[in-house]
């Protein structure tokens, strides 16, 4: 397999924390290619292949000049990198939107997607798998048929990368009803309950869900606009630290709620893990000719690992391949 592009440069803790996490995916047996200034890559990673970029795009940056002025950075180099044949997928943890636009840019668009979207996984309690929410950032106005693309796109991603055979996509909405919503709303769930495209796909539309469905088992595919994702998705985030926060707190608050932690910490552990979102690594740029996974710009070395591990079980999975056929359905 062609090696993972590694943006050695992006991210808050850019480039010890990245580099980290790429000698973590080569212990794993996962190849990469860092992609950086090469005076840094010589002092701090001479034993990594990698592909000089002179400049750096930054997480102030404004995306799209970025990209068109910065044509040796890192992230661009990385997209390129794809796109030649050089690299099988890129991951980064830098600036998100110079990120996807580099992806499109470089990469190109899927015919038959109009836009593409930020796939995220959400936890869900109990279950072995997470959640896809799409779009969460990357269009913050869409079309009906958008939403439409969204689904297909979220569905064949659940399956090619955690195993779901049948995906339940649902709408997100303020009421269960099929009445209920914007006119955009309404009109996206039209689409979506045509039964042509379910039973192409093996997908099963649900119809609308609520934001209280986005971490239980109403849907795998939470399909929405790239605003309203992104609110409901750092509306989960906030929520979920502040629960952590206010845990932590009442567990100091005594000797005896001390004691009460101790017992109750190899409980929780497993949740606080499923919570990280090191542990997912990053969220997924779909519709572009090429596997892209966008990491958290505080992403550790453990981050880096799971999102190169991930970027190489999609390109395994043919992913890019199977949304191409899916995108004329």
């Amino acid at each position: 397999m062609l090696p993972v592009a590694v943006d050695a440069m992006g991210g808050d803790n850019a480039p010890g924390a990245i580099i980290d996490g790429a000698r973590l995916a080569v212990a794993a047996g996962i190849p990469v290619v860092l992609v950086g200034r090469p005076e840094v890559l010589a002092e701090l990673a001479p034993d990594f292949d990698h592909i000089d970029a002179s400049e750096v795009i930054a997480m102030g940056d404004e995306p799209g000049s970025a990209v068109r002025t910065k044509k040796d950075s890192s992230l661009v180099r990385a997209a390129e990198a794809v796109r030649d044949g050089h690299a099988s997928a890129m991951v980064s943890a830098g600036n998100t939107g110079a990120t996807m636009a580099s992806a499109l840019l470089r990469m190109g668009r899927i015919k038959g997607f109009s836009r593409p979207a930020i796939a995220t996984p959400l936890p869900v309690l109990g279950a072995d798998r997470p959640n896809i929410l799409l779009d969460s950032g990357a269009n913050a106005e869409v079309q009906a048929e958008m939403l439409a693309q969204f689904a297909r796109m979220g569905a064949i991603y659940a399956r090619d990368r955690y195993g779901v055979t049948r995906p339940r996509v649902g709408l997100l909405s303020i009421g269960e009803e099929a009445g209920k919503g914007s006119p955009l709303v309404k009109e996206a769930y039209a689409l979506l309950a045509e039964p042509g495209w379910q039973e192409v796909l093996d997908v099963e539309f649900v119809g609308n869900v609520e934001g209280r469905d986005l971490l239980g088992d109403a849907a795998d595919v939470i399909v929405t606009d790239g605003f309203t994702g992104n609110v409901a998705l750092k509306t989960a985030e906030g929520a979920a630290k502040m629960i952590v926060g206010a845990l932590l707190e009442a567990f100091g608050s005594s000797d005896q709620a001390r004691q009460g932690a101790d017992l109750l910490a190899p409980a929780l552990l497993p949740l606080y893990a499923q919570m990280d979102p090191d542990t997912v690594g990053g969220a997924m740029l779909l519709g572009v000719r090429g596997v892209c996974m966008i990491s958290h710009g505080s992403s550790s070395p453990t981050a880096v690992l799971n999102a190169v591990t991930a970027a190489r079980d999609l390109v395994t999975a043919d992913m890019v391949d199977h949304l191409t056929a899916a995108a004329t359905v």
